[in-house]
């Protein structure tokens, strides 16, 4: 991306111009309007002469927090803190991949997470089933 396209999106974006708008104005892909506005903070909500100020302290010690130029904005100090947070927060995860099935071996009702293919509520039911089809 050259830097007249750096400097066009920044002037589109403080005008409210969409992340397609923008794209087709330079024609240049969509995503990369994106990634740029996301890595120098032209997000959502972005006017020229004002960012919205981010919250700077960890989520779970509230410590003051440092950004790097150009990455994603952190959310936790350390993976301590994260690792407490989310062992803390189990309502906040958002699970989409979760399958429910009948075992056909005791014909229990189970869910299966992140595994569309799993039949067997135990390993004791799997190994019940191998030994019902050798005899």
């Amino acid at each position: 991306m050259t830097s007249t396209q750096k400097q066009r999106i920044k002037y589109l974006r403080g005008k409210g111009e969409s992340y397609a708008a923008v794209a087709d104005a330079l024609g240049i892909s969509e995503n990369t309007v994106k990634s740029y506005c996301r890595r120098n903070n032209l997000g959502t909500g972005f006017i020229a002469e004002q960012i919205q100020p981010i919250n700077d302290t960890c989520a779970n010690c509230g410590r003051p927090l440092t950004h790097m130029p150009g990455a994603k904005k952190k959310r936790f100090c350390s993976d301590k803190c994260r690792m407490v947070w989310w062992a803390k927060h189990p309502e906040a995860v958002n699970r989409k991949a979760v399958y429910y099935f009948v075992c056909p071996t005791c014909g229990v009702e189970f869910a299966a997470y992140g595994n569309a293919k799993r039949k067997y509520c135990s390993r004791a039911c799997f190994g019940l089933s191998r030994r019902a089809t050798d005899e």
